[in-house]
C-alpha cells in the first residue's frame, strides 16, 4: 500500500501545475537542528518556553533570551540542507512556476538548498529587528546597533530581538496571505515533517483540500492533521521527497 501511495503522489507531482509544500520542524531536525522543545535541554531545561520565546520573557531578562537565540543561531549556521531540501529545490527549478514552499521553520536551509523564495511563516532566526518602534520616530538600521547582549540603539536604547514569531504574536500578514493563496491554488499539497499542532499553519492542509487539492502527509509519526490527508506516508523528508520528486 505504501508503494502504491508513493507512486500515486509521484505521478500527481509530475503532472500538477501547482504544488504547495508545507514544511515543519521534522524536516530541519534531519539536518541536525533541534526542534524548539528538544533544544530546551541542559542549561535551558529549567525554563518555561514562554520565558525564552515571548516578548514578556525577553523584557524580563533580555540577556538570557539573547543567549538562548545566539546558541540556536549557531546551530543553524552549522547545519546543512538535507536530501529533502535539495529534492524540493531541484523539482522547483526543473518545473518553473509550479512549486511553492511554505515553511514553519526559522532556519535558512530551503534557501541554501536553492529555493530563496520560500514563504517563511515564523520568521528568520538569523535576522534581527527592533523590539519596539523608535520613540523618536526614526527608522534606524538594525545593523548599526551598539554591540551588547542584546545590542541596542545608541540614540534611544531600543533593543534588538530575533526576527521570529514568539508566543502570543501574529504571523506576518503578507506571508500568511501568500501561504493561504498557495494552498487554495494548488493541485497537490505535501505536508512534510510537522506535527500539525501549530496553528494557523496546520490549517493550510484543510484549506487545500476544501479547494480540491490532494493532500499527502509525510512524517515519521502520526500528526494531528492526518485526517486531512488522501495519503499518509510514514518516513522522513530526506528519504521520501527524493522518491516523490526526482526526475525520470
Amino acid at each position: 500500500m505504501a508503494e502504491d501511495a508513493i507512486a500515486a503522489v509521484r505521478a500527481l507531482a509530475q503532472r500538477a501545475h501547482r504544488v504547495c509544500v508545507l514544511t515543519g520542524a521534522g524536516m530541519s531536525a534531519e539536518s541536525g537542528i533541534a526542534t524548539f522543545r528538544d533544544a530546551m535541554s541542559g542549561l535551558w531545561s529549567r525554563f518555561d518556553p514562554a520565558e525564552l520565546a515571548s516578548e514578556e520573557g525577553f523584557r524580563a531578562d533580555p540577556a538570557r533570551v539573547w543567549a538562548w537565540y545566539t546558541e540556536r543561531k549557531q546551530a543553524v549556521r552549522e547545519a546543512k540542507p538535507n536530501a529533502g531540501h535539495v529534492a524540493l529545490a531541484d523539482f522547483g527549478r526543473r518545473r518553473p512556476g509550479v512549486l511553492t514552499i511554505v515553511s514553519q521553520n526559522v532556519d535558512d536551509l530551503h534557501q541554501r538548498a536553492g529555493w530563496p523564495q520560500t514563504i517563511r511563516l515564523h520568521g528568520d532566526i538569523l535576522a534581527d529587528r527592533w523590539l519596539q518602534p523608535c520613540p523618536q520616530g526614526r527608522v534606524c538600521d538594525a545593523a548599526l546597533a551598539a554591540p551588547g547582549e542584546p545590542p541596542r540603539c545608541t540614540e534611544c536604547g531600543n533593543l534588538l530581538r530575533p526576527d521570529v514569531v514568539w508566543f502570543g504574536e501574529m504571523l506576518p500578514e503578507q506571508a500568511m496571505s501568500a501561504a493561504e493563496q498557495a494552498a487554495r491554488d494548488c493541485e497537490l499539497m505535501l505536508v512534510v515533517g510537522t506535527s500539525g499542532a501549530v496553528w494557523p499553519a496546520a490549517g493550510l492542509a484543510a484549506v487545500a483540500r476544501r479547494a480540491g487539492a490532494k493532500v499527502a502527509i509525510l512524517n515519521s509519526d502520526a500528526s494531528e492533521i492526518d485526517d486531512q490527508a488522501h495519503w499518509v506516508l510514514r518516513g522522513t523528508a530526506a528519504r521520501l521527497l527524493p522518491r516523490l520528486l526526482c526526475a525520470g
